[in-house]
């Protein structure tokens, strides 16, 4: 599957470090940075096509000036967008972002008809939507990066509350990428062995609230900025799943048709991530406190979604 062509718009602090890692690990043979401010892209760009040097990896990385640049993509990644800023909420970002998502939505459905999406901008999961409406893609081929990047978090936060585990630790996240997400401890574990089995309740839902405002937590301690590293690693992990058609299980966000009793809403879940995308998604048994925390992070990205749908945002697309 390698020696494909993955694209990043935008090349900001995430996708920059998308591109580098993809440099790194040879997944690709072509990877083009795209971003308004072209020389930024050009600069970025080369420097990692010298980093690729020197690491002996066969990736090539280069600037997309025009939007035909992207043609032939197999993977759009889209991480632009305007970002968070200090007592800023995803919601406060929707319509800008929702804007910036649905121009670029429309270059790829003209120039990389058969490419899959892969969207890191927030609001996530309204950016995911945005992203199927605009395009009218299958949501097999539309995915948001969120549920890898919470689990991570989370996963760092249970290490930090036992002292040990770390690479051993398996967390679970599912809902929307905002402060209604939905850890699932129950189906988190170290080595195999469940979370209630070596922290109190208490701990755990300290580690659950701590996952909930993890981006929060240092957006506020950057002070001019907000997180990369952790979420370009998720992204990559995406990324390597469908260009090595690997058919690991990822939560991510996804266009829901009837699972989880819910329909035409995007929200994370755990999927099978291969060559054609999002192939399968998967349906755990929730009991009625995680459904009712399920429904009511699916009921904060529904409120977005009417938003956008009540003010006309798709109309013409």
């Amino acid at each position: 599957m390698e020696g494909r062509k993955v694209t990043i718009v935008g090349a900001g602090n995430v996708g920059s470090t998308i591109a580098f890692i993809l440099a790194m690990n040879g997944v690709c043979h072509e990877i083009w940075l795209r971003d308004n401010k072209v020389e930024v892209a050009k600069g970025r760009a080369l420097d990692m096509s010298q980093a690729a040097q020197a690491a002996r990896s066969h990736a090539v990385v280069k600037a997309a000036v025009n939007p035909e640049d992207i043609a032939g993509s197999d993977i759009v990644v889209i991480t632009a967008g305007s970002p968070r800023k200090p007592g800023m909420s995803r919601d406060d970002l929707l319509f800008i972002n929702a804007e910036i998502m649905k121009n670029i939505c429309i270059d790829i459905k003209k120039y990389a008809p058969n490419a899959t999406i892969i969207v890191v901008s927030n609001p996530l999961d309204a950016m995911v939507y945005t992203a199927v409406r605009t395009t009218g893609f299958d949501r097999s081929r539309v995915l948001g990066m969120a549920g890898i990047l919470d689990a991570a978090r989370m996963a760092s936060f249970i290490q930090q509350k036992l002292g040990y585990g770390a690479g051993q630790i398996r967390a679970s996240v599912m809902g929307g990428h905002g402060d209604d997400m939905v850890p699932l401890p129950r189906y988190s574990t170290v080595a195999g062995v469940g979370l209630f089995d070596l922290l109190t309740p208490e701990e755990i839902d300290e580690i659950v609230l701590r996952t909930r405002h993890g981006g929060a937590e240092i957006v506020e301690l950057l002070q001019t900025g907000s997180a990369y590293y952790a979420p370009a690693k998720s992204t990559a992990t995406m990324v390597e799943s469908i260009m090595r058609d690997t058919r690991q299980i990822h939560s991510c966000a996804v266009m829901l048709e009837g699972e989880y009793g819910y329909s035409n809403i995007v929200t994370g879940v755990p999927i099978m991530i291969g060559a054609r995308g999002a192939e399968k998604v998967i349906e755990v048994n929730l009991n009625d406190d995680e459904k009712a925390a399920f429904a009511r992070s699916v009921e904060s990205v529904q409120s977005l979604v009417d938003k956008l749908e009540n003010a006309n945002f798709f109309e013409g697309v």
